[in-house]
């Protein structure tokens, strides 16, 4: 049993700092090297735990979409109403971004056409999965007041992940965070009813 933790927390840290790396410098930005330079292990153990590069990015996607969704759920637990919901998910941006980092998958989508089929569609499933989820928090706001936009549901949450990671990615070369911010409050302001609460992100 000892081994087998060891291994599982090698394991951990080499995605720690996989994630850390893809996330400023994108995935073709890093190599083997840089990750067993930063944990001071040989390449021989990198590849014992990902045997090929392909495999470690998709162990990083399952994790930050398993992450990720746990987020969504505390949202679903926590907030109050579907606006309230919209903030709360723009906020899991913007602590990325304070972090000085960007969206996993929104920095390995930019390099979608060089990444091996099994990544591509990884990242795929993580842009459905919150693409559904935004549609089913406005839906619900739609259907009790607080939300009004027109056409479908589906089509508004791709709008609102577009807005979110394009906003991401003009305001990192300012290292300003609030550019972030102004602009996620003013695209999910265009969804609040008239009768809305005030944006919630800052």
């Amino acid at each position: 049993m000892p081994v087998a933790t060891n291994e599982a927390s090698t394991a951990e840290r080499i995605l720690d700092v996989a994630e850390g790396l893809v996330q400023v410098r994108g995935f073709n930005g890093f190599s083997y090297a840089h990750v067993a330079g930063e944990l001071g292990i040989t390449k021989a153990s990198l590849h014992y735990h990902f045997p090929g590069k392909g495999e470690l990015g998709e162990a990083l996607i399952e994790r930050y979409a398993t992450r990720f969704a746990d987020a969504l759920g505390a949202i679903d637990r926590d907030a109050l109403d579907a606006l309230a919901k919209l903030h709360a998910y723009a906020e899991l941006y913007s602590g990325v971004l304070r972090g000085d980092r960007m969206c996993l998958c929104g920095m390995l989508a930019a390099e979608y056409e060089t990444l091996p089929e099994a990544m591509g569609a990884a990242i795929v499933r993580f842009f459905d999965a919150n693409e559904a989820w935004l549609a089913g928090v406005l839906d619900a706001g739609r259907d009790d007041g607080s939300l009004a936009f027109a056409g479908k549901s589906s089509d508004a949450a791709q709008t609102i992940l577009a807005g979110l990671e394009g906003a991401m990615l003009v305001a990192r070369p300012y290292h300003a965070p609030e550019r972030f911010e102004v602009a996620a409050d003013r695209l999910l302001g265009t969804f609040a009813a008239p009768s809305g609460a005030p944006n919630r992100l800052r």
